[in-house]
């Protein structure tokens, strides 16, 4: 197992730590996210079943994961958490540039805004790329329900956007 599990973090590390950092918009919380997923990923690996791809069951493992964290620190946003204005950019900019450069710093601040369930949807179907049939496996949620929080999202951060 050591080497499968070193197989799929090679294979799948990357992305991983992108969706961490994404999900917590800091790098702090990220690399205990991305830690937390691959300790569950390596006590769960006997239950993962292999005639399914591995990424979207990896990804499931990750937003587990992360709303364990929510449910235990019943912390708020993390935007809203921020002392200044300087805090809070500095943390948006040790983000990947390609998706939080300074054009997008206001589209993630309204995104972390959002109640968790609207954000994570929004992040891992336009920034992860997930369409609303795996999002709906990912996240154990029907297609309908699905559908209506991306509509929802969409509706809060038109709101977010135009004010």
């Amino acid at each position: 197992m050591p080497d499968e599990l070193e197989q799929k973090i090679s294979s799948y590390g990357t992305k991983l730590y992108g969706l961490c950092i994404k999900l917590c918009g800091s790098k702090y919380d990220a690399d205990d996210l991305y830690q937390e997923t691959w300790l569950r990923v390596c006590g769960n690996l006997g239950r993962y079943d292999r005639s399914q791809p591995f990424e979207p069951w990896l990804t499931t493992v990750c937003v587990n994961c992360f709303r364990d964290s929510l449910r235990r620190k019943k912390f708020e946003r993390l935007i809203s958490a921020f002392d200044d204005d300087e805090s809070r950019d500095r943390a948006m900019n040790s983000v990947a540039a390609d998706d939080n450069s300074r054009d997008n710093a206001e589209l993630w601040e309204a995104v972390r805004r959002l109640p968790e369930k609207y954000c994570t949807v929004i992040i891992l179907h336009y920034f992860r790329g997930y369409d609303v049939k795996e999002l709906s496996g990912i996240l154990k949620i029907p297609v309908g329900t699905v559908k209506y929080r991306l509509h929802r999202a969409r509706e809060l951060l038109k709101g977010e956007l135009s004010q």
